[in-house]
């Protein structure tokens, strides 16, 4: 599924945007995070030239042709989502514009097809700022992170239960890797049917649901995983509580917000949503790359990989 406001490029113009690589300056902003840093050594490793920028940049790298950002506040809280997904996105975007760079590639998110929360509205903000700009775009929409899962699978391997909400069939997501993004959004940059589009994206299906990724571990651990399961019920009431001393405290405003973001994840599906239908598609979310969620798990279990929760995390400790 694709959605845009400008006319995608024709395939004969894909070769002017992938000639000669190695003269092709990229600049990522967002790169202390994991996908900026997968995108960084991923550029690198495909012949461009990265160029990781600082977190408020004052100018692009001379010759600078694209822009790949992957900048999103770490929070989700109002003040933090406008100043870094709107404001400093913004203010990239006029950077690109003032040195003529042809390009600008958005790594956004899937939930924003339903904006309920401050940091959606913000990442929506800026994404209509974008389609406005003239410049060739491409807005990616993933879905959920393997590493946005990865607390669950820490929180089991530490003799804690995984953790559900209701019966833990209430949502759905494709998982996609930190490398397998990275791929997508560098593919951007030569992929002419993807120019001026906005573009959901998921890892290679199925989608799954909390209890299917239950069913993973068990087979890779060979015992049992136990489960807690917590009512929708006690998040709503918790919210509820929270927005209400939030009128004498700022701090607790603060909770309110996270608790609703958390309700929002425990409630909606990281997929496609249809509207006709009026339901989540798993058929209509696209998939890529090859990494799978149960293969992240076994690295991890194995001790190949390690788990960099940082501010994605939905469960941790």
């Amino acid at each position: 599924m694709q959605t845009s406001t400008t006319a995608p490029l024709q395939a004969s113009e894909e070769t002017s945007l992938s000639a000669n690589r190695a003269a092709t300056v990229v600049a990522v902003a967002g790169a202390t995070g994991t996908i900026g840093q997968a995108a960084l050594k991923r550029l690198a490793e495909r012949g461009y030239h990265p160029v990781a920028l600082p977190r408020d940049p004052q100018s692009l790298p001379a010759g600078c042709s694209a822009v790949i950002s992957c900048m999103a506040s770490r929070t989700g809280l109002a003040e933090d989502a406008w100043r870094v997904d709107h404001q400093a996105q913004s203010k990239l975007l006029s950077l690109a514009r003032q040195q003529g760079v042809d390009q600008f590639v958005l790594l956004s998110a899937i939930c924003v097809q339903k904006p309920h929360l401050p940091f959606q509205k913000a990442k929506l903000a800026f994404e209509a700022e974008l389609r406005a700009s003239g410049l060739r775009y491409c807005i990616v929409r993933p879905t959920a992170f393997f590493k946005s899962l990865a607390g669950q699978l820490k929180r089991v391997l530490a003799g804690k239960p995984f953790l559900v909400f209701g019966d833990g069939q209430l949502t759905r997501c494709k998982p996609i890797s930190d490398e397998d993004l990275a791929d997508y959004l560098i593919d951007c940059l030569s992929h002419a049917d993807r120019v001026n589009q906005i573009l959901p994206i998921g890892g290679p299906g199925p989608a799954l649901s909390p209890l299917d990724q239950v069913h993973l571990l068990e087979g890779l651990l060979g015992h049992r995983v136990r489960i807690k399961s917590v009512p929708v019920g006690l998040l709503r009431s918790i919210a509820g509580l929270l927005s209400v001393a939030g009128w004498f405290s700022k701090a607790a405003r603060d909770k309110a917000e996270l608790a609703r973001i958390g309700l929002y994840y425990a409630t909606e599906s990281m997929l496609v949503w249809d509207e006709s239908a009026g339901a989540y598609s798993e058929s209509l979310t696209p998939e890529t790359g090859q990494q799978r969620l149960a293969d992240f798990y076994a690295s991890v279990i194995r001790g190949e990989t390690r788990v960099d929760l940082g501010a994605h995390a939905v469960f941790k400790d």
